[in-house]
């Protein structure tokens, strides 16, 4: 054997390791419950007013959750669906804003994070989420006059339980087609496809998807493309609404423009 078949043979041996490594730690590199990352700027206090909540899911894990109560009976109530990096407490200057669009909300930790037990997962999140709109339903508020509001891979989730439901709308903010095209842009060289536990394909089930629809995406994103934004846009049903935000990048400012484009949208919901 001579040493350019030896160095083939080490490469794709190297190649064979590497991929078995991406299989069984992917989720890993997917979620990242004890890190903050590209959030760290707005980490901030909680938020007055509101109600720490314990929220139980069919399997028994009991998440996290913060309840602002404006007016149950006036005004809708977003459910909150954050993304794969960070804490509550990060979303803090979103939801602060939220109080000044007259509505009610509902943000969760998912499983794993914010002190949850469980390790998350797609089948795990999106039991998180419908555990999250039954608790609301158990407090009277029923599924119109609920918004489901879905950050980054929480877009996914929003999607997913949004199917073929009566919601009052959902807002999409920074969402992208599925991972398994996120997995093929950021490892082009492996298998992603056949690799993937978590697809999270929104693009296929948006056509489902009945309600109005606001997605809101960045142009200079640097974690989703933009296009991915687009995309979704294309594929959503009527009535659908895009803001796109000049210099926004994948966490959105939030602006007065955007405030407006959100007050406009949940107005119109009514």
């Amino acid at each position: 054997m001579n040493f350019y078949t030896t160095g083939i043979l080490a490469l794709i041996l190297f190649y064979i390791l590497l991929t078995i490594i991406v299989f069984f730690f992917q989720r890993n590199l997917l979620y990242h419950p004890t890190v903050d990352n590209y959030l760290n700027d707005n980490l901030a206090a909680e938020p007055t007013e509101i109600e720490k909540v314990k929220i139980t899911t069919g399997d028994k894990i009991d998440l996290t959750g913060w309840f602002y109560n404006k007016n149950i009976k006036e005004f809708k109530t977003i459910v909150f669906f954050h993304g794969n990096a960070g804490s509550l407490k990060n979303r803090t200057y979103k939801l602060n804003h939220f109080k000044d669009l007259n509505v009610n909300f509902l943000i969760i930790a998912w499983r794993g994070f914010s002190g949850n037990m469980g390790k998350p997962n797609e089948v795990g999140l999106y039991e998180d989420a419908r555990s999250a709109i039954s608790w609301l339903n158990m407090r009277g508020i029923q599924d119109e006059n609920i918004i489901l509001y879905g950050e980054s891979l929480g877009t996914a989730v929003a999607i997913e339980v949004a199917q073929n439901k009566n919601y009052a709308g959902v807002i999409l903010e920074s969402p992208f087609t599925s991972m398994i095209n996120m997995g093929k842009k950021y490892y082009p060289f492996f298998p992603i496809s056949f690799l993937l536990k978590d697809k999270y394909e929104s693009n296929k089930k948006i056509n489902k998807v009945s309600c109005p629809v606001l997605i809101i995406h960045g142009k200079v994103d640097k974690i989703v493309p933009y296009t991915m934004g687009e995309k979704m846009y294309e594929l959503a049903n009527q009535p659908k609404f895009f803001y796109s935000q000049e210099y926004g990048d994948h966490m959105v400012e939030y602006n007065e423009k955007l405030l407006s484009a959100l007050r406009k949208f949940i107005q119109s919901l009514n």
